[in-house]
């Protein structure tokens, strides 16, 4: 499945759910779990953002953001600017002074009245008495009552609800001139909406606001019609709210509401003191063609409610009820005659459309940018911008969501830095691939579908670049680095879909390929791999030829296979494909891990076998061929197993070659061999001295430090340097020539002997071999031992000999076995032997016992 195929998907899984209530998306976590460490890096930021469009989106209908988006929605509020006073109002307020003045509460209906009688006089064209009179409070209830009778006077009622009992409007006035109180006040304490319409059947109900303004507006003569969505006042529509508008969610949406457009905080109309009314101390002009409200503000009447903008005056939190009146009847005047804007809101789809963009401004931030320090500025950023964006809509009107667009983009930042974590822990940072870490998942995967059908069988590939040493070396690490991203997108082309690869080292890779039939699927595969790498990757003009070695493991359903194993069994045949000599595929036999175990078991107690003092050197006599005389010795290390017993060097040496451990025990032989020669020169003084011949390893050669320590060994042990000869073999001094003969330069810079050993068996260094400093050629056992046997092994040592000569050299002819060959030698010149012929190699007490029957022949 392409990426563009896994994000439709994806899609097409996740959208119908972010508009459906009461979901759960665990399963979408699920197959998020499963599909996201497929996708690449770009593409999971896309899919990240939209999981988390839909938690935002999820969290916000269960309600968990409702406060929230309502405080913030108060804080707008405070940020707009103070309209003013409304000149079309005029409030009548019943301060502490007045009621001290009354001597009573409530107010009597014959001041009422006179109050009343008074504003009728200067003709406004509404007066709205924001008190409820549903008691008589004598004296005067019917002048009170005559002139609530008035056509341009609106009493309040309040409905019944659930919370509450209802107040009735004073007997004997129409419903033409009763509102009811319309402000609704919110879970949290503050009134932010006005119920301005609703209705029971046939049964209509006019808020106090609207019946005022309807008062003020009757001369436009502009109609009141009820639609299912809205009210409409002429030309002005008014839409009702409903269930999840704005930050809300779950509303109780009955009747008509509107989100209230607060004017200003403190002065949205003119005030006077109900005493000043009664006592005519007010200009004629404030009230004539006004919409009048008459209400209490004295704070030990309670009649106090928090608003928007409570949170910022908590020193006097509350507005009255009169007040907030004054500003819902200039909401709807400034609306209808001015064109004032009311709160308009996205649908849900565009809400949501709206998240998304910001979690993905989020996400392309966390992507792009690595540093914590820019990513946290460019963040704060994107908050600026998006406050600044929802506060100029706001300022017009709209309420468009900021807290879930916050949290979308805040949400999918975190999301995606940590995915970018948890991505880099399970991927190769250079080719994108799979790493071990989520191979071994995978692998895990294969194993247990393994478990439930038995049948199914996979097979894991393990693939090393041959010679990808060479092009890091040659042409540089930057070169290698892209030929490794090419190499592995070659790998993604070729797999397709049929499998998964991973790079699991440096030049290193493995496949998982599934449901295979037959082990020939996967050799087959292994050999069309190995066509299609061989062809040359291009860096510029240059061609650049690869081969690939691969070790294939099988899963087997009779046995309980860990992931470790299985990668394990395939890197083992590998390496047996690299032994075998590379460009080839090899399948895991159980005896290759049997071999491996062997090795590591002896690497561990070689390590501990330095600690234990369990090497042992052992000294094989250099006997002159002519006089059968002890000329010397050659050092040669044996190891003392504790529970195995002696270890032959052939098992050994290579292992300490590979892992290392040659250059303490090389140092440790060099140590103990002259040792013991200084021993035996003090014993057995001769002219010319006893000599010790040391073999000396290719990595010993190339340890910076030999020559210095070599000095040391000589200085610590008061041999003469002539009295030491180095072995180095032919192959060693060939593997880099140059190199060889600067060190061996060193060394005989120091008067030691150099020797090269084995010579002839391995690559060609007659071409060199004038150029090497060194003093003894050393004839290989093989040639000796056939030289009875074909005229050509003889014709052999003897050129060596007289090679050896014309150069200057002496021989050492090694493995003389019988007297013949000795004679043979002896007949050509050769100068020096070994072998059984006189005597096998010996601990340094045999070697002393020897001595004493060889020195004075």
């Amino acid at each position: 499945m392409s990426d563009l195929q896994k994000f439709t998907f994806l899609i097409a899984l996740v959208i119908p759910k972010l508009f459906k209530k009461n979901h759960s998306l665990a399963f979408v976590a699920t197959y998020f779990k499963q599909l996201l460490p497929t996708l690449s890096l770009k593409t999971s930021v896309i899919a990240i953002s939209i999981i988390t469009t839909g938690l935002v989106l999820s969290i916000r209908q269960l309600g968990f953001l409702e406060f929230l988006e309502l405080v913030t929605f108060d804080q707008m509020v405070r940020l707009q600017g103070d309209a003013g006073a409304d000149s079309r109002l005029l409030i009548v307020k019943i301060t502490e002074a007045d009621l001290k003045q009354q001597k009573q509460w409530p107010i009597s209906d014959l001041s009422l009245s006179q109050a009343l009688q008074k504003l009728q006089k200067a003709q406004p064209k509404a007066i709205g008495v924001d008190l409820y009179r549903n008691l008589p409070k004598p004296p005067g209830r019917e002048a009170l009552l005559k002139e609530l009778q008035k056509p341009n006077v609106i009493t309040i009622t309040k409905l019944d609800d659930i919370n509450a009992e209802g107040v009735a409007p004073m007997a004997g006035i129409s419903a033409e001139q009763i509102g009811f109180n319309d402000f609704i006040v919110d879970t949290d304490g503050v009134v932010r909406r006005n119920l301005i319409y609703a209705y029971q059947g046939k049964e209509q109900y006019y808020s106090f606001s609207l019946q005022l303004s309807l008062k003020y507006l009757a001369e436009h003569n502009l109609a009141f019609k009820v639609t299912p969505d809205a009210l409409h006042l002429g030309d002005t529509i008014f839409p009702a709210l409903y269930s999840h508008t704005g930050g809300y969610q779950n509303l109780d949406d009955a009747g008509y509401q509107v989100l209230i457009s607060y004017r200003s905080p403190q002065k949205v109309a003119q005030q006077i003191t109900f005493t000043d009314v009664l006592e005519g101390k007010f200009d004629p002009n404030w009230v004539k063609n006004k919409v009048v409200l008459i209400g209490t503000t004295a704070p030990s009447l309670k009649d106090l409610f928090f608003t928007p903008y409570s949170a910022g005056n908590l020193s006097n939190p509350g507005m009255p009820g009169v007040m907030l009146h004054a500003q819902l009847v200039s909401q709807i005047l400034s609306t209808t005659l001015e064109n004032k804007p009311l709160f308009w809101f996205w649908p849900e789809w565009a809400e949501a459309l709206w998240f998304w963009l910001w979690a993905v401004v989020g996400g392309i931030l966390a992507w792009r940018l690595k540093h914590p320090l820019p990513l946290g500025i460019a963040g704060l950023v994107s908050l600026g911008a998006l406050f600044t964006i929802c506060l100029s809509v706001f300022a017009q009107a709209g309420w468009i969501p900021l807290l879930p667009a916050t949290l979308a983009l805040i949400l999918t930042m975190v999301s995606v830095i940590s995915y970018k974590l948890w991505y880099s822990a399970l991927h190769d940072s250079l080719t994108k691939l799979p790493n071990q870490l989520l191979f071994l998942k995978y692998l895990q995967q294969a194993i247990n579908q393994t478990k439930i059908h038995p049948q199914n069988r996979f097979a894991i590939l393990f693939l090393d670049i041959d010679r990808f040493k060479l092009v890091n070396e040659s042409i540089g690490h930057h070169v290698g680095d892209k030929l490794l991203i090419n190499f592995a997108q070659r790998l993604k082309t070729f797999m397709g879909r049929n499998g998964i690869v991973a790079r699991v080292g440096g030049d290193e890779f493995a496949i998982l390929l599934p449901n295979i039939t037959d082990s020939s699927e996967a050799t087959n595969f292994a050999d069309q791999l190995q066509q299609q790498m061989s062809i040359p990757f291009k860096y510029h003009s240059q061609d650049i030829f690869t081969t690939i070695s691969t070790g294939i493991a099988f899963n087997q359903t009779q046995l309980h296979h860990l992931p470790g194993d299985l990668l394990r069994d395939a890197h083992t045949a590998m390496y047996r494909a690299k032994d075998l000599g590379k460009a080839r595929h090899e399948i895991f036999a159980t005896g290759m891990h049997t071999q491996i175990l062997q090795l590591f078991h002896l690497e561990t107690d070689m390590h501990h076998a330095l600690n234990n003092q369990e090497f042992c050197l052992n000294y094989q006599p250099i006997v002159s061929i002519e006089t059968d005389k002890i000329i010397g010795f050659e050092a040669l290390v044996r190891w003392q197993h504790p529970q195995h017993g002696l270890i032959s060097p052939i098992e050994f040496i290579p292992v300490a070659e590979d892992t290392g451990l040659i250059i303490p025990l090389g140092k440790w032989i060099l140590q103990e061999a002259c040792h013991q020669l200084s021993v035996w020169q003090a014993q057995y003084p001769s002219e010319p001295p006893l000599m010790m011949s040391i073999n000396l390893s290719g990595k010993q050669l190339t340890q910076p430090d030999l020559v210095e320590y070599i000095e040391e060994i000589l200085e610590t042990t008061g041999l003469d340097a002539h009295s030491l000869k180095l072995e180095v073999t032919e192959t060693v001094a060939m593997k880099d020539v140059e190199s060889a003969i600067s060190i061996l330069l060193k060394l005989r810079s120091l008067n030691i002997k150099l020797s090269i050993d084995d010579f002839g068996t391995g690559y060609s260094s007659l071409s060199y071999l004038h150029r090497f400093p060194v003093n003894t050629l050393k004839v290989d056992r093989s040639f000796v031992s056939r030289m009875g046997d074909t005229d050509e092994d003889a014709s052999i040592v003897n050129t060596i000999i007289m090679l050896s000569h014309s150069l200057g050299m002496d021989v050492i002819a090694e493995g003389i076995e019988t007297k013949a060959q000795q004679t043979k030698l002896e007949s050509l010149g050769c100068e020096y032997g070994q072998g059984y012929l006189f005597s096998k190699p010996l601990d340094s007490e045999s070697a002393t016992a020897l001595l004493n029957r060889y020195i004075y022949k």
